[in-house]
């Protein structure tokens, strides 16, 4: 097998490691209501830091034995692959909104980054480092706050928690970088706070994406992390590193276009969750609702005595409608979600 042939097989594996963790960690946020952050007690949890290790592993190894160009767009499968995992896996489907915010934002995504040029490895100074750590901090403690004022809105505020997850990741790899190429000419000391700026940076961006599936289903929160993470180590590449578009002019007007694909297929699979979060709920069915229901039906028994209310005995405010004999096989007839009974009970009287 050649050495290309071994990085796209490597990414591709990379990607579905990525998104089976994602579909983990999404699953462990339903299950794990009250603990949006680190479920630590959670076997999935674990798995899904796995999973996630693992993605990055591969996609490191990737990156040893292909170009860059290659390796990065291909990462971006991750939410393509998600999908159908999830359906497969966990019963979870995707409507065609969904499909298409997906492969708009893998698009976008994969024709943004294949644009973006080498450099010649180089490090960041001290002074960058510091200005690039605090400038993330801000961004990422901002965008936490942010999506704990949008608390009543779980699409938003999950979106928000994703960003910021991505800015995390983005600049982790920035730093990993930077460390590589001071390793290159021997191991020192001085990277020490950077490591420890990595170390944060990963942690962070590992527990806000748990939080980010909160509320905020699979598709969402996966494509935002997904498109954000590269995004952001590219423009820091770009402004920091040296690296450019490719073809002039004409590379960065392309890029400029597939951002926008990009950012339109978040804007659909945003739209697609608050349309889920805001759906109108089922009318409610009440005790009367039923009974005029059940006397609609053409065989339903004609009782010589009607259906009348029986107060309770106690004060307790609860409706009990009292049926005459023989309605049984009619209620089981008229289907009656258990929620929209309320509080209401429905008694046959023999």
């Amino acid at each position: 097998m050649s050495a290309l042939a071994l990085s796209v097989l490597l990414s591709l594996v990379s990607a579905v490691a990525y998104a089976a963790g994602a579909i983990v960690q999404e699953q462990v946020a339903v299950s794990s209501p009250g603990e949006q952050y680190a479920p630590l007690r959670r076997t999935g949890w674990w798995a899904a830091v796995a999973l996630n290790g693992l993605g990055g592993v591969l996609h490191v190894v990737a990156l040893a034995y292909g170009p860059l160009s290659l390796v990065q767009p291909l990462g971006a499968l991750t939410i393509v692959v998600a999908l159908p995992m999830a359906a497969v896996f966990v019963g979870r489907t995707a409507g065609a909104t969904a499909w298409r915010g997906a492969l708009m934002a893998t698009i976008g995504l994969a024709g943004l980054l294949s644009l973006v040029g080498a450099a010649d490895a180089q490090s960041l100074s001290t002074p960058q480092r510091v200005a690039a750590a605090v400038l993330t901090g801000g961004a990422v403690l901002a965008l936490m706050i942010a999506g704990r004022a949008a608390h009543r809105h779980p699409a938003v505020r999950s979106m928000l928690l994703a960003t910021a997850s991505g800015i995390a990741f983005g600049m982790s790899s920035v730093f990993t970088k930077t460390v590589a190429v001071d390793w290159a000419g021997g191991v020192s000391a001085a990277d020490l706070p950077s490591l420890a700026v990595i170390g944060v940076l990963a942690t962070a961006g590992m527990l806000l994406s748990q939080a980010s599936y909160k509320g905020g289903g699979l598709a969402a929160p996966l494509a935002t992390l997904t498109v954000v993470n590269p995004v952001v180590a590219a423009a820091v590449g770009i402004t920091m590193f040296g690296e450019t578009f490719r073809y002039g002019t004409t590379g960065t007007v392309l890029a400029l276009g597939c951002g926008v694909v990009a950012a339109g297929g978040l804007i659909l699979l945003t739209t697609e969750r608050l349309q889920e979060t805001h759906a109108p709920a089922p009318a409610r069915t009440t005790a009367d609702d039923l009974l005029d229901g059940l006397h609609a039906l053409d065989d339903f028994p004609r009782q010589p005595a009607p259906a009348r209310r029986a107060e309770p005995a106690d004060e307790a405010r609860e409706d009990i409608l009292v049926l005459p004999v023989g309605t049984a096989e009619a209620i089981a007839k008229v289907y009656v979600p258990a929620p929209a009974l309320d509080r209401h009970r429905v008694r046959v009287k023999s």
